[in-house]
């Protein structure tokens, strides 16, 4: 099954992967779960996509545990993920790579963007950015929060930090998502400085993602179109740190009958590593069904 989808993918993206390989350019590609649950089928969807543009481009396809929140893990999750991985013939081309493994690497970066002043320590609570009159209209709307800024000069006295982070230029970061089209976001405007660090020791996801895609060469990263808004932060991240910026592709998220995201948190089954290969058809006709 997995050749046949392989190829209408091919044939599907022909001219994108033909220029590609005209370049030269070696591909890598990852999926990359957080165990906080089993796979379900939507985050399947999101595996079979990137495994399908990584093979259609005769390229190395990996799997990275994105482990870096305990207290939100399930136990066994994640050895549960990678069966149901490998029962839908899913093979990487590597070692699986665990973040819990990667604090090195993680301050080193921290420390870089540090040396230039391009992080601060932050006191804010969720609350106090909520409550902010920036920020009063983006919450009646239900809109992602900015941050105003409150910490960018100094924390005020007694005032212990929180988090640590970057600043943000007032620039647009604009890409070109394969599946989506051309994106572009006000980072400073829209996001504001966004948190690498939590007082409490965890890495953000953005640094790490970051961190990790560079370190492994990835060259094309395909996930859910739920990231689509993380991307211009990952960006800028890319371009502080010297890393090269992957080709994007976000692929549409799956709902359920309320209309929500597919996810662990709506309560969607985990797929049965026993029926692997019905759920994998059914993620297949999903994706090409919908011109991906």
């Amino acid at each position: 099954m997995l050749e046949d989808w392989i190829a209408a993918w091919k044939q599907r993206h022909a001219a994108r992967i033909a220029a590609w390989q005209a370049g030269g350019r070696p591909y890598t590609g990852r999926f990359a779960p957080s165990p906080t649950g089993p796979l379900h089928q939507g985050s399947l969807l999101a595996a079979l996509a990137s495994y399908l543009d990584a093979r259609a481009h005769g390229g190395r396809w990996l799997i990275r545990m994105e482990d870096l929140d305990p207290p939100r893990e399930m136990p066994g999750a994640a050895q549960a993920i990678l069966e149901t991985l490998a029962a839908c013939g899913f093979q990487p081309d590597g070692e699986v790579v665990w973040q819990s493994r990667r604090d090195a690497a993680y301050q080193a970066a921290f420390d870089a963007l540090a040396a230039r002043g391009l992080v601060y320590a932050c006191a804010c609570t969720r609350k106090e950015v909520a409550d902010s009159l920036l920020n009063q209209r983006e919450r009646a709307f239900g809109r992602e929060l900015v941050y105003p800024g409150t910490c960018r000069h100094g924390l005020g006295p007694g005032r212990q930090a929180r988090a640590w982070r970057v600043r943000t230029a007032d620039e647009i970061v604009a890409f070109d998502d394969v599946l989506q089209g051309p994106q572009r976001q006000d980072l400073a405007r829209e996001v504001g400085d966004f948190v690498v660090r939590r007082a409490d020791g965890p890495w953000a996801y953005q640094l790490a993602v970051v961190v990790d895609d560079g370190a492994a060469g990835v060259s094309h990263v395909v996930r859910g179109a739920d990231l689509l808004d993380s991307t211009p932060r990952q960006i800028l991240l890319q371009r502080l740190l010297g890393l090269p910026t992957p080709v994007y592709a976000h692929v549409d998220v799956l709902a359920n009958a309320q209309g929500e995201k597919l996810s662990k948190q709506t309560g969607a089954p985990a797929v049965d590593a026993a029926d692997a290969p019905a759920s994998l058809a059914q993620a297949a006709q999903t994706l090409l069904a919908r011109g991906a």
